[in-house]
């Protein structure tokens, strides 16, 4: 498996088709998600949606390249939830023709490092119900339900869980 790379995203026309190609790839999450029409993701929607989050404080979007530049990945950080203080990943997700192939481990290892080398002791995501493959995934990680509860922005059934980072800090 290659080596990849995290950077912030900048929202280059490039960019935007790159990201607009990896969610073409997942046409399961398009339609467990339900936010993008599977045969047909609206560039114009998906660059609205992530200048969204790259507005928003403490927000921040990643994109995650391999050794020859391409794209492999989005992942979506929330360094600070309001209520909780825990940082979260409001989603990662790997171009389809990498999947199964440890690129998502790779991923949310480099997320889990990065915030426990700021002193992040635990991390939260929510996994839609209705994606079981993203909820075995992210038990095989070693992550565990904590909660059942819709979503904010959707009102989506959601399975929220946690996972204890080795370095100590804050958000506890």
């Amino acid at each position: 498996m290659s080596t990849l790379s995290l950077s912030p995203l900048r929202l280059t026309p490039d960019e935007i088709a790159e990201i607009v190609g990896i969610y073409a790839s997942n046409p399961e999450y398009c339609r467990a998600a339900g936010e993008y029409d599977p045969d047909n993701i609206d560039a114009e929607q998906v660059e609205t949606d992530l200048r969204q989050d790259t507005g928003a404080t403490g927000f921040e979007v990643l994109l995650a390249r391999d050794t020859k530049e391409r794209a492999a990945g989005l992942v979506s950080l929330l360094h600070e939830h309001p209520k909780d203080g825990y940082p979260w990943i409001g989603l990662l997700i790997v171009h389809g023709d990498r999947r199964r192939k440890g690129t998502g481990r790779l991923l949310a290892s480099m997320v889990e490092e990065r915030l426990s080398s700021l002193g992040r002791s635990g991390i939260r995501l929510a996994v839609l119900e209705n994606n079981p493959t993203a909820l075995a995934f992210w038990n095989s990680l070693g992550w565990q339900e904590i909660d059942r509860r819709p979503d904010i922005q959707y009102g989506r059934p959601c399975i929220v869980m946690h996972k204890q980072l080795t370095a100590g800090g804050l958000g506890d």
